[in-house]
């Protein structure tokens, strides 16, 4: 049944509930033939490889919705600062021919400037934990369209509490400044802390301030997939802010999973859409909260051959936690802050100071294709991937294994 919300979102489906196919589609159907699009130019901005759900099927619809009606429409694919995806990933990710830009993020040309975020304003939105202004630079694709259209999923995030809705433009399409203020503001704030968490976070304050600037129109079909699967829980559709709220409503019941007391030990089986570390570090991410102290987490994933293919720099910084850090700042405050959030996010909760050096709360184990001396260099627990044994790990009682790992948020009552 499809409802709405007294924020404009319409809505199809629940928690608990299974959508069908042909339901989508009609649901993307009625929604954008009353949007407003007729002789508009239209950019659609969809996940890379690396977020799950349906996109063959939820692109198809809007491009036979739109056929014939809007001006131009455009896709483009929200890397961040992923890697690029070949024209035939393009093909089978987007599960058809469609005029595709990727967000070629290492290119100056790609942006433009949308404004300036104050200093006094950051400070105001990270409650005094950062007093920086930051340029705002946006692909350009976006500033060229009419109406700018998010496609994606909604699950629980390390950096901003929940993705989707303008964290499709920042950081998916956007500049490196707001990436690295914003990756920051998390780090400070930690990812255990932040993630997951209801409404308006820090970040998404960011992240919509920047929005703003945004000189077309912002709409969004946000998702809720079933993890591991094709299917939907749910389909939102209205203006970004509006869409995300809805759907972030679904992924709190759908996508985090509830245990009584801590484990000792979590082995994160990592599929294959994350192809390094600085992807698959979600293994962690969604565990954290649920890890004794002193415990460890095992990432396996033996089809890993990287730490960061896009940023080499993590193997000279290494992984640390956020104190590492700051008690260091003048020795790495130049480096981008956007590494440094992504080391801080997968060696978890610690302490460091000048005299006892650093102590992390949990231990981090790569079981990967990745070598063994990049891995200690990296300040990492090595597992070599031929000799894992999973039905060990299965049958230890002091073991959670989780399949599919790196979507569902694992906490504590």
């Amino acid at each position: 049944m499809t409802v709405t919300d007294a924020q404009t979102a319409a809505v199809l489906g629940g928690p608990g509930q299974l959508l069908a196919d042909e339901d989508v589609v009609a649901f993307i159907h009625e929604q954008l033939a009353g949007a407003g699009l007729d002789g508009r130019s239209v950019c659609v901005i969809v996940p890379d490889a690396t977020r799950s759900c349906p996109l063959p099927l939820l692109l198809r619809a809007v491009h036979d919705a739109v056929t014939g009606r809007v001006s131009r429409l455009t896709v483009l694919v929200a890397l961040g600062t992923h890697a690029e995806m070949s024209a035939e990933e393009l093909r089978i990710h987007l599960g058809g021919e469609y005029a595709v830009l990727n967000h070629e993020w290492w290119k100056p040309e790609t942006f433009v400037e949308l404004g300036t975020i104050s200093a006094d304003k950051v400070a105001e939105i990270s409650g005094g934990l950062l007093h920086e202004s930051v340029p705002v630079r946006l692909n350009r694709a976006v500033v060229e369209h009419d109406v700018a259209l998010v496609v994606g999923p909604v699950f629980p995030h390390e950096v901003v509490g929940f993705s989707g809705g303008n964290k499709y433009f920042f950081p998916g399409v956007a500049g490196q400044e707001v990436i690295d203020l914003s990756h920051w503001l998390g780090a400070l704030i930690t990812s255990a802390d932040i993630i997951g968490t209801p409404g308006i976070t820090p970040v998404r304050a960011l992240i919509n301030e920047a929005a703003a600037l945004i000189p077309a129109e912002k709409l969004a079909l946000s998702v809720v997939a079933q993890s591991g699967t094709n299917a939907l829980h749910a389909v939102a559709f209205g203006d970004t802010a509006s869409s995300w709220r809805a759907a972030a409503a679904v992924s709190a019941e759908t996508h985090v999973r509830y245990l009584d007391e801590p484990v000792r030990r979590v082995v994160s089986l990592m599929p294959p859409r994350y192809q390094d570390i600085w992807t698959a570090a979600k293994g962690f991410y969604k565990v954290e909260p649920i890890v004794a102290d002193g415990g460890e987490v095992i990432l396996y994933a033996p089809h890993v051959t990287q730490l960061a293919a896009m940023h080499p720099e993590i193997e000279q910084i290494g992984y640390h936690c956020r104190d590492y850090f700051l008690g260091q700042w003048e020795k790495f405050r130049d480096l981008h802050w956007g590494v440094l959030a992504h080391s801080t996010h997968l060696r978890g909760a610690g302490t460091w100071d000048p005299l006892t050096g650093e102590r992390c709360r949990v231990t981090v184990t790569l079981a990967t294709a990745i070598p063994e001396p990049v891995v200690r260099t990296a300040n990492l627990n090595y597992l070599n991937p031929a000799t894992f044994d999973l039905p060990t790990y299965e049958s230890d009682p002091n073991t959670l294994v989780l399949p599919n790992a790196g979507e569902i948020l694992h906490r504590l009552r």
